[in-house]
């Protein structure tokens, strides 16, 4: 079904803004276009990134494998650096996952309505990311066999978990934060599975659907439940946005060492992970809208927003970094001090560098409309900001590390094989995971999108031409 895209400046008369939804918006044109990547043959794009992702997962899975066999002495750590790609890694992942959960959970009690479009997808990133974010201190612990011991078991074997440990913290956090997100993100499905148990053709698909939906028919008093339940979870997942990153930000900044001990680390980390995250939402989104053709609901303004959001995150991040260098020079410790200037233009200068040319500098072009709106612009500058977060906790974890206090245990971090693969492979757990959500499931939360359209509004007469009488499948 060809798919009509009024031009952006049609605006709407009430807020004078482009439009949220373009085009055909009556409630089964939105149908439709949602449905379709589930009810049409995959595209042939969709399976070559199922198909790189598999691969990769495979490599991960091998990589855990012989990590296990051989232990942690596979990957690059040497006399200074303790802890390497591996804790890298693991506060990449977690920042990935907090654009899902702000959508989802900030603007919707502050009601935005733009939040709508991109919301489901942003949803699904924070599960898939969290998950794999929970690999990496799952295994970098060497002995695995005896992660069980993270748990606050009885105390039978004299081995109480070390409760005044950040590490222990983070278990606590990341895992209540991955429980509320799933709880939310299916919450704000279930209506949407009624849909597709409706318009399913075949009996096992109906069935799945069905299961799911919990027995949705969309009478008022589900729809009562529904609201009630997804406010609460909102109310509820809300503090965990700045609560998780902050005990992630306590591995660091709770130790005595040189460039990790400063109290600027949380509010730093939540905006890092912030920028991150919705770096990752324009990264996944411009091309899901082309490649199923939803640019009419994932219009230029849900970009242009998210746009704004990063610029803002970005220069907050931008702050932190010269907070930092300025409270190492205030404070007059010397110990401080060399940990940023060797950061700067020590050996891993580079690295830094880096990062501030992909943090700092990549988001400052969105104070352009033009930069903004153009998605090739907007998907470039979501990569390099990608990259330079990960360079971001590369250069706060190992700058700080491989210059110890004496300078005879110097040392310079060299990733191995194993080190980059175990990366690589939790990529291929999240494109899997994520190319199976746009298949099976709606990318984009139906029932609020009609909710934001004018034929939503009671006091909307709907157009003759258009045959929409505002009724639909799953009871919308």
């Amino acid at each position: 079904m060809a798919v009509t895209i009024t031009d952006n400046s049609n605006f709407d008369p009430v807020d004078g803004r482009a439009p949220l939804i373009l085009g055909d918006d009556s409630f089964a044109g939105i149908t439709q276009a949602v449905a379709r990547p589930m009810e049409d043959p995959a595209p042939t794009a969709l399976k070559v990134v199922f198909g790189i992702g598999l691969m990769l997962l495979g490599l991960l899975g091998v990589s855990l494998a012989y990590l296990i066999y051989k232990g942690t002495g596979i990957w690059g750590l040497n006399n200074p650096v303790g802890w390497g790609w591996a804790i890298v890694n693991f506060v990449f992942w977690v920042g990935i996952g907090h654009a899902g959960t702000l959508i989802s959970a900030i603007l919707f009690l502050f009601r935005q309505k733009w939040r709508t479009s991109i919301n489901r997808a942003a949803e699904a990133m924070t599960i898939f990311a969290v998950m794999c974010a929970l690999i990496f201190p799952g295994v970098h612990v060497g002995r695995v066999w005896v992660a069980y011991w993270l748990l606050p078991l009885p105390n039978q074997m004299a081995m109480w978990p070390n409760f005044r440990s950040p590490l222990l913290w983070d278990v606590f956090a990341v895992s209540i934060y991955g429980t509320v997100s799933i709880l939310f993100w299916y919450t704000g499905l279930i209506p949407d599975l009624a849909t597709m148990r409706d318009r399913s053709k075949g009996a096992l698909a109906k069935k799945l659907y069905g299961l799911f939906a919990l027995g949705w028919r969309g009478s008022n008093r589900h729809w009562q439940n529904y609201e009630r339940a997804y406010l609460i979870l909102a109310g509820l997942s809300t503090p965990l946005v700045l609560s998780v990153h902050t005990i992630v930000s306590f591995d660091f900044a709770v130790s005595q060492l040189p460039g990790w001990h400063t109290t600027i680390f949380p509010p730093y980390f939540v905006a890092g992970a912030i920028f991150s995250g919705f770096a990752m939402v324009l990264t996944l989104m411009i091309p899901v809208r082309s490649l199923f053709n939803l640019q009419h609901i994932i219009t230029t303004r849900h970009l242009e927003n998210t746009a704004k959001i990063i610029l803002l995150t970005g220069s907050l991040v931008g702050y932190a970094y010269a907070m930092e260098f300025f409270i190492a020079w205030y404070g007059g410790n010397a110990y401080e001090s060399y940990a940023f200037v060797n950061r700067m233009f020590g050996p891993y200068a580079w690295a830094y560098w880096t990062m501030v040319s992909c943090n700092v500098i990549t988001p400052q072009i969105f104070w352009f409309k033009k930069a903004r709106t153009n998605v090739y612009i907007l998907f470039v500058a979501s990569i390099f900001v990608n990259i330079g977060m990960w360079f971001e906790r590369f250069v706060i974890t190992v700058t700080s590390l491989h210059r110890d206090f004496l300078p005879s245990s110097w040392d310079y971090f060299h990733p191995t094989f194993w080190d980059v693969s175990t990366f690589l492979g939790s990529f291929g757990l999240f494109l899997v995971m994520f190319c199976l959500f746009l298949r099976f499931l709606p990318a984009v939360a139906i029932a609020e999108v009609k909710a934001v359209t004018p034929a939503a509004d009671p006091h909307h007469h709907p157009h003759a031409e258009n045959g929409d009488d505002g009724h639909d499948e799953g009871g919308h």
